[in-house]
């Protein structure tokens, strides 16, 4: 079932714009098209009167910056009435009107115009074929408005010299043009899937006993939240959109902006509405949905993820701060006491065999040993970015990450590939009591890395 030719696109202004001027001409376009050349005046120069001259020097440059002729060759704009009476030396053009009083004369010039610059009538083969054509290859490339289509025609035409039809006339060539495409694109869509997967399609429209709203418009919904449950919440969602299969259907010669602006009017369009439509068009709605929200439900999933970590990460951050801001006194107090050995044992006024002995008078073997195991306890590599804050985090990541190493398949350029062998061996010792971990990929743990990830042991 085809839906019904819609013609009416245009308003009310375009249409009486189109064929005809809309003001006066811009500088530059009155140098581009109003401008006479050689031909030109080799042309005007026989005529015997200026108002031929005149007349046919407006029916000549109507015809160049419209692409049409007007039914009254005298209703343009004064400037180029004005702009063209100078190029022929006409002060006085109050006679134009009279150019009126001669239809054979006017239909006479019409003629010579034609066959001199070569305009061609829209009904000569093979224009209306080749516009067809044109229309319809940019109609199934493409998604753009019909009122688009329309300038861009009357452009096309203007350019090949082809005299505009009418409006309504072109109207429907675009409309006729575009139904076509969209029937084309729904067939298409709809023989891809298997009738087992076109079942399960369908099933996305239906709402279940006991929910108020259908799979696909749950589907519809991202995640809206950053947190662990919302992050498997999200995961799910795409291993469910994953399972209709339709992401391993050939859509290679489907173009891609049709695809995905089909699949945006199924996000929007409410399941009823899509169930009332005839069957082409539902399924391939919905294969377009299903296709295009996979890889999106992937990367909404992804978002979640990378904004979690970011969360942890920034919350470890703030932690450590906190922590090093409360011990801090005690860090200075011991550096204190380690800065007041280092000097001594810079003063060469002391005695190497009474150094020992002049330190320990001011500072305590007691007191020396608190300063060292302070500096130990609280004092932190240039390297470290509160690590330990972040292995403290652990069990927060682990709420999510066995469903992203099962759910997700990642994949890496050449540089990426110890990133992938880290997931692939977490993802490996899942469930495992106790994994071998002599088997662990170290080559993206980084040396600030390693005093927490290897141990004496190695």
């Amino acid at each position: 079932m085809e839906c019904p030719i819609r013609v009416d696109f245009l308003t009310e202004e375009q249409k009486r714009r189109y064929g005809r001027y809309a003001g006066e001409p811009s500088a530059q376009q009155l140098a581009r098209y109003f401008h006479r050349d050689d031909r030109d005046r080799a042309l005007i120069a026989p005529l015997r009167s200026t108002l031929n001259q005149l007349g046919f020097a407006l029916q000549l440059v109507t015809a160049r910056f419209l692409g049409t002729f007007l039914p009254d060759p005298t209703e343009v704009p004064k400037g180029v009435i004005a702009f063209m009476a100078r190029q022929l030396g006409i002060t006085d053009w109050s006679m134009l009107p009279r150019y009126l009083d001669r239809p054979a004369t006017r239909h006479a010039h019409t003629v010579k115009i034609r066959e001199e610059y070569g305009y061609y009538d829209f009904t000569e083969p093979p224009w209306r074929f080749r516009l067809t054509r044109w229309l319809y290859t940019r109609a199934w490339l493409s998604t753009e408005r019909p009122s688009l289509l329309f300038d861009l025609s009357t452009a096309w035409l203007v350019e090949r010299k082809v005299l505009l039809p009418g409006v309504t006339t072109l109207s429907r060539l675009i409309a006729q043009a575009r139904e076509r495409a969209a029937n084309r694109l729904w067939r298409r869509l709809a023989t891809l899937p298997s009738p087992e997967q076109r079942v399960q399609l369908d099933a996305l429209l239906i709402v279940p006993d006991g929910l108020r709203q259908s799979p696909l418009d749950r589907l519809c919904r991202g995640p809206r939240r950053i947190s662990g449950p919302a992050l498997r919440l999200a995961l799910h969602r795409y291993e469910e959109i994953r399972a209709l299969g339709v992401g391993q259907l050939d859509i290679s010669r489907i173009p891609p902006t049709r695809l995905r602006t089909l699949a945006r009017h199924a996000a929007t369009a409410w399941a009823p509405v899509i169930a009332r439509m005839p069957f082409d068009r539902r399924i391939a709605t919905l294969v377009a949905f299903a296709y295009t929200f996979e890889t999106v439900a992937l990367d909404d999933a992804l978002d979640v993820l990378d904004l979690l970590i970011t969360e942890i990460t920034a919350q470890a951050k703030q932690l450590g701060q906190k922590q090093r801001l409360r011990t801090l006194r005690d860090l200075d107090k011991a550096a204190l006491d380690l800065r007041e050995i280092g000097a001594m044992l810079l003063n060469e006024a002391i005695a190497d065999d009474r150094l020992r002995e002049r330190i320990f008078a001011r500072i305590s073997p007691d007191r020396l040993r608190e300063a060292i195991a302070t500096v130990d306890n609280l004092a932190r590599p240039p390297d470290d970015n509160y690590h330990q804050e972040l292995v403290d985090r652990y069990m927060k990541v682990r709420r999510f990450l066995p469903s992203v190493l099962k759910t997700v398949k990642f994949q890496a350029a050449p540089s990426g590939q110890p990133v992938l062998k880290a997931l692939w061996f977490l993802a490996g010792i899942e469930g495992q009591r106790k994994p071998d971990m002599n088997q662990a990929s170290l080559e993206v743990v980084s040396a600030a890395w390693q005093r927490l990830v290897i141990d004496n042991d190695g």
